[in-house]
């Protein structure tokens, strides 16, 4: 009997947990995805890298999506209990709330292990990961940025390009004009050029053929009258290696505390990383635990609000769950800021609300399962949403509509 119960209680809590999983995730990289492509629209294999960057992204949204996602479905998955008055029948038979909520409980305490290894170790690889890419993205040479007819700019050079033809790695008549640090200046054109990568070369090749170079050897605006002497070169062909050669690395993983994992912060704490100091560490070991143990405290704070109460009450006593648990996550998304700076303790920046947090969770828990009292926050939320339900009505009846009794 118990097993079959635990079943249907995962059941139940499973099918909007994954939706709300699933449909947290993709709003979430949706969203991100028209950033990344106007920042990768244009170069070469920009969808490609697109996909990629939105790979290193997840372990960071799943940090989110996994506690709104258990909430959720904790919210809908016993209010339907409810609803359908299964709740009333396990209880009936001597199955009580607390038993219920024994594999919700086990549940949560897996999706935390599975935060904290998410907030542990893979945010930090999968961060650094992402910081690559974009950094390789905003460093691409001029051919990937360039557009038909239209005058760009990459770096010190200034360029346009007749015609582009992407799948070749070519184009034709090109101008390409390039300033130097001391003055001086090139002035290029070409009947027409490809890009050319070859295999185990840090850099590609740019060739151009039947061209004009032009060169300054110092800005002709500060020149003496009759000392510029440009260097004029026709050439059928030209190679050019383009980018720099220091550009082909990343810096190492840990310029800043987002980027250790959980032992390496713990082991550097003393000695922090030039981007980072003391104080910031120790409020990222402190937000990471805080956000790891987080999901254990949300069966204790969900289900009490799930539990009797008309569908229309319900619906309020919902709201009241989420604006109280967006409010938590708030007061420690500000708290860690305070503490990042070193004008507040960790403890009580983040782990205050979380204790505060939890004696409310706990609280309500056991005067849901234990008592037969009404719950007092029950009736005020109750009465409260009569009263907007009340405030509605008469708004739309002095519109004219018609008001469902």
């Amino acid at each position: 009997m118990l097993r079959v119960a635990d079943r249907h209680v995962l059941k139940q809590i499973a099918t909007p947990l994954a939706a709300a999983m699933a449909i947290g995730l993709l709003m979430l990289l949706s969203e991100r995805m028209v950033r990344l492509l106007d920042t990768t629209l244009g170069k070469k294999n920009s969808f490609a890298v697109v996909f990629e960057m939105l790979a290193y992204l997840v372990p960071h949204y799943l940090g989110t999506a996994i506690p709104a996602a258990l909430f959720l479905g904790l919210l809908f998955g016993f209010s339907r209990m409810s609803a359908n008055s299964e709740t009333d029948a396990f209880m009936a038979a001597g199955v009580g709330l607390n038993r219920l909520a024994r594999p919700v409980i086990v549940l949560a305490a897996l999706l935390s292990l599975a935060s904290l290894f998410v907030f542990g170790w893979a945010q930090p690889y999968t961060r650094y990961a992402y910081r690559a890419v974009v950094d390789e993205v905003r460093n691409v040479e001029f051919f990937y940025l360039a557009e038909e007819g239209v005058f760009m700019q990459s770096g010190s050079r200034t360029f346009i390009l007749d015609t582009l033809d992407r799948n070749r790695n070519a184009f034709d008549h090109v101008f390409i004009y390039e300033t130097g640090s001391n003055g001086s200046s090139k002035t290029v054109t070409a009947t027409r050029g490809s890009l050319i990568e070859v295999a185990g070369q840090p850099r590609p090749i740019l060739r151009l053929e039947s061209g004009h170079r032009l060169d300054f050897g110092e800005k002709p605006l500060y020149a003496k009258p009759g000392t510029i002497h440009p260097e004029v070169t026709e050439f059928a062909k030209a190679d050019t290696p383009l980018g720099e050669i220091d550009k082909k690395l990343f810096r190492p993983r840990g310029d800043d505390e987002r980027e250790l994992t959980l032992p390496e912060l713990f082991a550097q704490l003393d000695t922090p990383p030039k981007g980072t100091s003391a104080p910031a560490m120790r409020t990222e070991i402190h937000k990471r635990l805080v956000n790891a143990v987080s999901p254990l405290i949300l069966p204790f704070l969900a289900l009490p609000f799930t539990i009797g109460g008309r569908r229309q009450r319900r619906a309020y006593r919902f709201g009241a769950a989420l604006v109280l648990i967006v409010a938590f996550h708030e007061i420690v998304e500000q708290g860690s800021v305070a503490a990042h700076s070193g004008a507040i303790s960790p403890w009580l920046a983040m782990w205050l609300p979380l204790g505060v947090l939890s004696v409310f969770a706990g609280w309500r828990y056991y005067s849901a399962c234990f008592t037969v009292n009404p719950d007092p926050l029950d009736a005020a939320i109750d009465r409260m949403g009569e009263k907007i339900s009340a405030a509605r009505n008469r708004l739309l009846g002095r519109l004219g509509w018609d008001v469902a009794s």
